[in-house]
């Protein structure tokens, strides 16, 4: 559908019923499908047709919610998985190995700094985690010979950083790897980063994708653009044959789509993580209203910034969207319709004052979640970072007194007197 515009995208992008179909993607709730000979099985189980035999492997409802942000994406194929967590994982060790090496923003996810840190540290991958403002010229000298694949996000959480994705993707591509880009915040509503460069975007669908906190999961989107077999020493896995499906090789089987054809076929064939149709069922339906959402979070988060900017009781505050901010530029670049719905502030007092704040607060919640139709706050030091020392949360743009508010789509009027009235009890 790519001659339509987002909004109707989000609609109608994904399925398109047949004659006589239901209007709604159904849910298959179903774990095998039926053949009426051994042969096309067999054909199934060698690639050598396409079609469906275990939702372990491959479902229709997630894969036509998973077609509808490929769409919205502009991506040439995609994959949903159980969660963001899991998402993230598959982007990446469906390329690298033990002995391989990847350079990470250090502006990310206290979930994902750990996968990379230490979980898959231990599986023998290293990381080198760099500052998002970091020069082209510093960038250029991480790279390595076994340098695989470069990630970051489009607006990281919680620090709000923005990734320049122009400079990374650049880089990347002058090492023969490809950059992979968490785009969770923004949503492709926001920014489309394989537009600004990036080969594989990756989502936790569980966010504003959702958008009503029912269902986890992600998905891995690939833009097609990416040329493996220029890079065919560094990507084996793909470039040549796979002995598992008796010397196929992806790359010349599958073309543009032979990232997520591997993914499916390796990883989610070894490892499972595919959510369930009902899961995928729910995300069809938040993504139906997300671009409507998208503009609300953003249109609320702006009046709550301004809100807050001149606050007594609020040390420092980091919003993209404000135009004293740092970011501003960079958000302006990537984003110009907004960043998302997201924003990090410091209470004066800290930590103490901030826990004053979050547990006088009535109409927010506190959970450990973020970008949800209903406003939440979060302190990320205690939480979702807890994991990080010292030095870590500070590379991650974390301190001690950072409150992160996801601003909802209720009415701006109440949020503000909420966050008001628990401000007020701030040092009483």
């Amino acid at each position: 559908m790519s001659e339509y515009k987002l909004g109707t995208k989000c609609l109608q992008a994904g399925y398109q019923p047949g004659n006589g179909e239901p209007r709604t993607l159904p849910i298959i709730q179903s774990t095998t499908f039926n053949y009426e000979s051994s042969q096309q099985m067999a054909d199934l189980f060698d690639l050598k047709e396409s079609g469906y035999f275990y939702t372990r492997l491959a479902n229709p409802t997630n894969d036509h919610v998973a077609a509808k942000i490929t769409d919205l994406e502009g991506g040439a194929a995609g994959m949903l998985t159980s969660s963001g967590q899991s998402a993230t994982f598959y982007s990446l060790m469906n390329i690298v190995g033990a002995g391989d090496h990847v350079i990470s923003s250090s502006t990310i996810y206290g979930g994902t700094y750990n996968l990379f840190a230490h979980t898959m540290k231990g599986m023998g991958i290293d990381f080198t985690f760099v500052e998002p403002d970091i020069s082209s010229e510093e960038l250029a000298g991480y790279f390595q010979e076994n340098t695989k694949a470069v990630f970051g996000e489009t607006v990281a959480n919680p620090s709000l950083d923005i990734l320049d994705i122009e400079k990374f993707a650049a880089a990347a591509h002058e090492n023969g790897v490809p950059l992979i880009v968490d785009n969770t915040f923004p949503t492709p509503i926001l920014c489309r980063p394989i537009e600004w460069g990036a080969d594989i975007v990756i989502h936790s669908t569980t966010k504003y994708m959702n958008g009503t906190a029912n269902a986890v999961g992600g998905v891995v989107v690939d833009s097609g653009n990416f040329d493996w077999d220029g890079s065919a020493d560094k990507f084996p896995g793909l470039t040549q044959p796979d002995e598992t499906y008796h010397g196929l090789t992806f790359t010349e089987s599958f073309g543009e789509a032979a990232y997520i054809t591997k993914m499916v076929t390796t990883l989610m064939r070894d490892l499972g993580s595919i959510p369930s149709p009902q899961n995928s069922f729910y995300l069809g339906i938040g993504l139906e209203t997300l671009h409507l959402r998208m503009e609300r979070h953003v249109e609320n988060a702006e009046k709550l910034a301004e809100y807050l900017n001149n606050h007594d009781k609020i040390t420092w505050i980091n919003f993209p969207g404000l135009k004293d901010n740092d970011q501003y530029e960079l958000a302006q670049k990537y984003c110009p319709k907004g960043t998302s719905g997201v924003i990090s502030l410091g209470v004066k007092g800290g930590r103490e004052a901030a826990t004053t704040f979050m547990d006088n607060l009535e109409l927010a919640s506190i959970v450990t979640h973020v970008a949800d139709s209903r406003t939440c706050v979060l302190h990320p030091a205690s939480t979702t970072h807890r994991q990080m020392n010292d030095q870590e949360l500070e590379d991650a743009g974390i301190s001690a007194d950072l409150v992160r508010i996801s601003v909802g789509i209720e009415d701006i009027e109440d949020i503000i007197a909420d966050v008001e009235q628990a401000l007020a009890e701030v040092s009483k």
